[in-house]
């Protein structure tokens, strides 16, 4: 069984990282509930950084359902081209767009079962949009929290929903409406896959990881051996021999 934090500890991990960022934003650009939940869905198996290069000028003509449905599917895939899969995603979002207007009243709906229904959405994207758009204390896990939650002992799980009930359970209340970004803040930027970078993280003293890296504290102590070693020395002169004075006749 997977070693856990307590409940004493969680709460300090959460405190730490609010220090550095005190109320955490989603990096995916929008403007209000319908331009979220699409660049969210537009967002899965790509990075924010992307899909926002894409939405900045899809937006500025299609930013209600009413103009995207307008859009066409065919229009919309030239604007979303570089994110990937985006011709399954063009197709989502416009029967998103007309769902929207057919069943909401254009209005993006605020609870789970009902944003579930739309085409493109799942639990985690319904999570972000609750809670991002609505002030909804959910948690999303993706792949940076799944990787985070499980390294540090703070809710690990199988799957993505094992490990968002065991956030809501040991989430400090009054921590739950920002945990979500902090935790995918800390793991893009520290936490990181192929090398978390633990010897800038603030709660390395808790996290329960094994294999944690100290990249820095180990090789800048070598590099100056190194140097030394490479200086010549000085040798001391040696003294000159004497000769032996020959002996007169």
């Amino acid at each position: 069984m997977p070693r856990k934090l307590t409940r004493a500890n969680a709460r300090t991990v959460f405190e730490r990282l609010s220090e550095k960022s005190p109320e955490p934003q989603t990096e995916l650009y929008f403007k209000d509930p319908f331009t979220l939940v699409v660049a969210v869905a537009l967002s899965a198996q790509a990075t924010d950084e992307g899909v926002n290069k894409a939405t900045k000028t899809l937006f500025e003509v299609a930013d209600t359902p009413t103009k995207m449905a307008a859009l066409g599917e065919k229009k919309l895939g030239d604007y979303i081209k570089t994110i990937g899969l985006w011709r399954n995603k063009a197709k989502n979002v416009i029967a998103m767009s007309e769902m929207l207007l057919n069943d909401f009243g254009g209005e993006v709906p605020q609870t789970r079962d009902a944003l579930e229904k739309l085409p493109g959405v799942g639990r985690k994207t319904a999570n972000v949009v609750m809670n991002v758009a609505f002030g909804a204390p959910t948690i999303a896990v993706d792949t940076h929290i799944f990787r985070v939650s499980n390294r540090t002992g703070l809710a690990p799980g199988k799957n993505p929903l094992e490990v968002e009930l065991g956030l809501e359970k040991i989430v400090p209340e009054d921590f739950l409406l920002h945990a979500h970004h902090w935790l995918i803040l800390h793991g893009r930027y520290i936490c990181k896959a192929r090398t978390p970078e633990c010897d800038v993280c603030s709660i390395t003293d808790i996290c329960l990881y094994k294999d944690k890296v100290f990249k820095d504290v180990e090789e800048k102590p070598k590099k100056a051996m190194r140097k030394m070693a490479s200086t010549p020395k000085l040798k001391p002169a040696k003294p000159k021999r004497k000769t032996k004075k020959k002996a007169s006749s």
